[in-house]
This record gives structure tokens, sequence and C-alpha cells, in this order.
């Protein structure tokens, strides 16, 4: 069949009878093409005819005694008649087409990759107040104007992309590394003191010391300095090298209360969940838990057509777990364990592997109610630095 017939339409028919051939003739006489004509047998075959020629072979076929049968209908026109009384489901088709192509016209999803949570956001706002937000239309957003932002006002980023990929917005960054400026070997420079600290050992390859073991010393104080002073020569500038240990003292407070309320789960849980059209919410609960007590945790997940073809639509699930309190009351030897295991925990967390440990010491103030603890540490560790001479 061509397509011109597909556009029309055609039948598929089988004609029996002991006149075929009568009705050959008189179909070619009436200008009727039997397309794709099969003689099976002397008194059958098979053809196919336009739908405009479906009636005139009829007659023809009656008027000789013979009989017809419709195999197939096929064609436009029938896939027409056959759905005409569901125009409804054409109009939604048509409008759900229509919807699609609108929505992806418009930035429906943003995400961000590399870096941690604090420069994710940072540079969403820095995007955000360049014009790229959720609902934004595409071709409002000048992708290149925010790089160039971000590059400026961002010195602990080395590196940012982003791209369009359908209705999400891949926005790639890289951390920079944060080193300490190095000074040059042949530069001249000082020897500094970190922080505050007492001078325990001081030594010396190249430079002039100016502090002493058992000095008490202030953050920035010159501990080294890049001078060779000769007894016959003038004074040079050079590059010190030399090591400084120091004594430096960390403090850390916890206060920790002996009535105390811990939360208990009980097992139950509900699941309460929402479509959630842009900015707009619609619950499918009601808003109050069944639960007294309860800890909400909430996910959501943007409806997307591919990997990149967001909508503006979220199903949002939020499970309450419920839980019940229980007092408890502990003893002052307990407490006290629990606030110097926390201060101890922040100390760790700030010195790290910076130094070593060589006393600690455990000031506490009890009364019923609380205790409060002060853990210091006290820490050898090597406290010069590099710093360049301001000329």
């Amino acid at each position: 069949m061509r397509a011109q017939d597909l556009l029309k339409g055609y039948v598929k028919i089988r004609i029996e009878g002991f006149y075929i051939e009568k009705v050959i003739n008189m179909c070619r006489k009436n200008n009727i093409e039997l397309v794709n004509l099969d003689r099976k047998s002397n008194t059958t075959i098979y053809t196919s005819v336009c739908i405009k020629d479906f009636k005139p072979v009829s007659k023809i076929v009656k008027n000789n005694k013979c009989r017809l049968k419709i195999l197939r209908k096929i064609g436009i026109p029938f896939v027409v008649k056959k759905y005409r009384k569901r125009k409804v489901f054409f109009i939604a088709l048509l409008t759900l087409c229509l919807t699609i192509i609108i929505l992806s016209k418009f930035v429906w999803n943003i995400e961000v990759i590399g870096g941690d949570e604090g420069l994710q956001e940072a540079v969403i706002e820095i995007s955000k107040e360049e014009g790229l937000e959720i609902g934004k239309l595409k071709k409002t957003v000048n992708l290149n104007q925010i790089i160039n932002r971000i590059r400026l006002e961002r010195a602990d980023v080395s590196w940012v992309g982003i791209r369009m990929c359908g209705t999400n917005v891949k926005l790639e960054i890289v951390k920079a590394d944060t080193k300490p400026e190095i000074v040059n070997e042949y530069e001249s420079c000082n020897i500094v003191a970190l922080k505050d600290c007492v001078i325990e050992r001081i030594s010396a390859q190249n430079g002039t010391i100016r502090v002493k073991e058992g000095d008490i010393v202030k953050a920035g104080s010159t501990l080294i300095e890049g001078v060779m002073e000769g007894k016959y020569t003038e004074p040079q500038n050079v590059h010190p090298v030399g090591l400084v240990i120091g004594k430096v003292w960390y403090k850390e407070k916890a206060r920790v209360y002996r009535k105390q309320v811990k939360k208990n789960q009980t097992g139950r849980k509900e699941v309460k969940y929402s479509i959630k059209v842009n900015n707009f919410a619609i619950n499918f609960y009601k808003k109050l838990s069944k639960f007294e007590k309860y800890d909400t945790i909430g996910t959501g997940k943007k409806l997307k057509i591919s990997s990149d073809f967001y909508l503006p639509i979220e199903i949002e699930k939020n499970t309450n777990y419920e839980f019940e309190n229980e007092e408890i009351e502990y003893t002052v030897d307990e407490i006290k364990k629990q606030a110097i295991d926390e201060a101890k925990l922040k100390l760790g967390e700030r010195i790290g592997n910076s130094g070593d440990i060589i006393n600690e010491y455990i000031n506490t103030d009890e009364n019923e109610e609380y205790i409060d603890v002060e853990v210091t540490y006290e820490v050898l560790e090597n406290v010069g630095t590099e710093e360049k001479i301001a000329l």
C-alpha cells in the first residue's frame, strides 16, 4: 500500500463466487483500482480497495451474485472514527503534551556537585542572586555571569562549571586547597609564634634567636629573626631555619545535669504523604499526629520524566516516630564522667595531631542540679611559623 492509501484509508476484502472474472472486468471498466489482487482459485480472490470505492465494489459483487467479506480496515480515517467518541482523552493528551513543552522551558531542579555543604549553600545563594532559581525561565539565566561572580567572590573555589540538561541545572564546583603562604627559601623572613605559649626549647641553624626557654610569648611575637649579626660585618637579612617547641594550654568546659530526660522509641510510627507543586503543598492527611510525642523525619523526591527532565512536582514523605520520655537521675560520679568525656571530646577535635599532651588538669564545680567541668590540656607543639618581613 502507498502512503496516500494510508491517509485515505483502505479495506482488505475477500470475494467469492462463480463470476469473479466479471467482477474484475466491471471494476476496471468503472476505474476502480483493485490493489494487490491475489487470485487463490477460480472462485476466490483477495484484494484491497480504497474507502471511496468500497460501496461501488460491494454493489458490483452483489449484482454478480458473489459474496464479499471484510478482512481488515487500515488507515487514518478508521483510527479517527474509532476514537472520535474519546474526545476527552485526546484533549487531555494534547494538554499534557503542551504542558510538558511549556515546562521544559523552565528550571525545576538545581543539582550541586562537589564541595562541602557550607560551600554549596554559598554558591547556591550567589546563583540565586544572579537569577538562577527554581521556576526561572531558562533563557533568562546568564550562566557565564554566574560563573564569573562565583570565581570573583569565592577564593575557596578553584573551578566552577554550569550545564543546563533538560529542566535540570548541574552546578559543579571544585574546592580549592587552602595552603599557607610559602616563603621562598632565598627570601628573608622571621619565625614568629603561632599562638600564646611558654617556650620549652628553641634552636636555630640560621637567624638570630630573640627569646629563651621559659619565656612567655604572645601570638605573633618574633622568635627567630631573619638577621645574621657578625662581629666584624654589618647585619645581613637571611632566611631563618630553626625549631621552636612551646607549651600551649587548651581549655574546654562542659555542664551536665543530674536529672536528664531520655527519649525511648516505642516502635510505633506513621507515614504521611503530601504533594508539593512548586511552593504549594497538598496534604493527604490530617496535619496533627495521633502520637503525643514524636520525632519527624522528612524526605522528598522530585518527579521526573527522564534523568534530567524534572517536573515542578515533589512527593514528600514524613515519618513520625513515637517516643516516650524517661526521667533518669544520675549519681555525681556518673555525671562527672559524662562532663569530662564531653570536654575531652571537644579538646580532641581542637588539637588533633598537632602536638603531644604532657599534662591534664580537671576542675569541677558541683551543686544539687548539675556539675560544671573544665578540662585543660598542656600540649607540647611546634609554635613557629615563617612570616615575611614587611618592607
